[in-house]
């Protein structure tokens, strides 16, 4: 079988979810047994999110490859199991700068360098996940191996069935028409090898007690207008659509109405898959496409989770002290957080505490009534001693805390000040000139001044010492992976006076000797890591870490 592309476009207003779809389809063809991959294309001029403040565009996700991506790679991996590289997340940006390396080597022989065909040819190249020609240069888009344009490779080097794209932004948006017109060509070069689903609105006027078709109708049109017809259009809308409105929709757009699903608020994102496969979604798709549709898949194990979700009547409070007072800046650790609470039998309730708003004089109010505390990662200055005074104070009354990155950071900070006695101990980062850098910067990072992709990124490898709480929380694994985000380190020479105080460094890269996980037994649970185990979390295998710092909060 040759491989199949979807194409996932958004009209209307952004924010509607492509990402949860495109996962969602993702899955129902893995169920399918199908091999599958899904790939985000972001039409701003950045060349990865790393340096986009969390405000205006949420958590930066990274690969185990080390590449910062959108956080919808996030959503791609909890649902799948997927693991997603450097390859699965293209912006302008990396579009642009191949092509302007290129023209700057002399591979385009003195053409003229133009947006068509020049461009959207290196948008084509990527979204077929094929080679560059040799000659040319260029990133080679599998990994260790180069595809043919015929097999695209997934990260492992299996042939992928299919190719799922999203494209973010909305239609009409200036910055994704070459995008589109890269979709357009592909269209009729792939045949019934390709299929376009559009995502757009119906909103519902209170005042009119009606839902409106018309801005979807607008949304198609301007696609049409692009050389795009719609293969498959999914609604959103926060109230049910009856058949009538489906066959207005279906009769208007030139779509078939068994191509016309509806996504309804739901009270998970995780019950959309199952919404979008009682409503035939993946049958639709592969009808498009000419393939068999065959049974339809029990998807038990999924189900077997919606159920433990359901039925999860008693809820447990956790605190996230952080400085970004935003939902989607720390997208992966609630998502574990509250994946962990499900298979803990509870429902992980979330609370964000402003580091910024936290003293020693309203510390016990604000984390009062927390059954556990998450001190949150993060760069910079701003809302550090806020999460220093949580850490004593979770630490002093024996509160179970995790802290992640700069969170673990900030703990071990706190533990110098504290209890070794260090009163103005910190980390280069915050001062250079403290006498007692317990938090310095690692060697390999003090020559770089450039920022973005810079940080010491992706998968690294951490020896566990036997007996510690991390070590009974993998299950007994001696040799564990995760991902990281960060430039300053634990200082080595502070590491005998931390363990004789009771703080252990229970966690060890071995090839660096850089400490990963610290830990304080005598506590119920006090464990600060500094990788982000977060990323690591799906929804069939929720990470060990966020599982046992649950089952301690409860």
């Amino acid at each position: 079988m040759n491989t199949k592309y979807i194409f996932v476009t958004g009209g209307v207003v952004s924010s509607l979810g492509k990402g949860i779809i495109s996962a969602s389809i993702g899955k129902l063809l893995q169920a399918r047994g199908y091999k599958v991959t899904i790939q985000k294309f972001d039409p701003y001029i950045n060349i990865d999110p790393g340096t986009l403040n969390p405000y205006e565009h949420g958590e930066c996700y990274v690969t185990e490859d080390g590449f910062e991506t959108d956080l919808d790679l996030g959503h791609y991996e909890r649902f799948t199991g997927i693991h997603t590289t450097r390859n699965n997340s293209i912006t302008t940006g990396r579009i642009y700068k191949t092509v302007i390396d290129r023209e700057r080597h002399g591979d385009y022989l003195g053409k003229t360098i133009q947006v068509v065909p020049h461009i959207t040819d290196e948008i084509k190249r990527r979204m077929l996940r094929t080679s560059p020609d040799p000659s040319q240069g260029g990133e080679c888009l599998s990994g260790r191996e180069c595809a043919s344009p015929s097999s695209p490779l997934g990260r492992s080097g299996e042939v992928l069935d299919f190719v799922i794209t999203e494209v973010g932004g909305t239609i009409g948006d200036i910055e994704s028409a070459p995008f589109m017109e890269a979709i357009r060509q592909l269209r009729w070069q792939l045949g019934r090898d390709a299929v376009c689903v559009h995502l757009t609105y119906v909103p519902y006027l209170k005042a009119a007690d009606e839902l409106k078709t018309k801005p979807t109708q607008h949304s198609v049109k301007e696609l049409q207008g692009m050389g795009i017809q719609p293969d498959i259009l999914v609604l959103r809308t926060e109230r049910h659509l009856d058949d009538h409105v489906r066959m207005k929709v279906a009769s208007f757009c030139n779509v078939d109405l068994e191509c016309v699903v509806q996504s309804e608020d739901m009270p998970s994102i995780y019950e959309v898959p199952v919404s979008m496969q009682k409503q035939g979604l993946d049958a639709a798709i592969m009808r498009k496409i000419g393939i068999p549709v065959g049974e339809t898949p029990a998807m038990k194990p999924w189900h077997d989770f919606l159920d433990k979700q359901r039925n999860a009547k008693r809820e447990v409070h956790i605190g996230l002290v952080g400085k970004y007072d935003l939902q989607d800046a720390y997208k992966s650790i609630r998502e574990s957080l509250n994946l962990a609470g499900i298979y803990n039998d509870v429902k992980a309730r979330l609370h964000f505490i402003n580091s910024e708003e936290i003293s020693r004089d309203n510390v016990a109010e604000k984390l009062d009534g927390m059954a556990g505390i998450i001190i949150c990662p993060g760069f910079g200055q701003r809302g550090i001693e806020g999460k220093i005074i949580a850490a004593e104070y979770t630490r002093t009354n024996d509160i179970p805390t995790f802290g992640i990155c700069l969170g673990m950071q900030m703990m071990v900070i706190e533990f110098a000040r504290n209890v070794l006695g260090y009163k103005d101990a910190n980390s280069r980062e915050m001062d250079e000139q403290t006498p007692h850098n317990v938090i310095d910067i690692m060697e390999e990072q003090k020559s770089i001044t450039q920022m973005g992709g810079t940080m010491r990124l992706g998968a690294y490898e951490c020896e566990l010492q036997k007996g510690s709480r991390a070590y009974e929380a993998y299950g007994e694994e001696k040799l564990i992976s995760e991902r990281h985000r960060h430039r300053y380190e634990f200082n080595n020479a502070y590491k005998e006076e931390y363990e004789a105080k009771g703080m252990k460094c229970v966690g060890i890269n071995p090839a660096a000797d850089l400490v990963e996980i610290v830990e304080i037994p005598d506590k119920r649970w006090y464990i600060g890591t500094q990788f982000h185990p977060e990323y690591s979390s799906t929804v069939l295998h929720p990470h060990p870490l966020f599982m046992s710092f649950i089952k301690a909060s409860i």
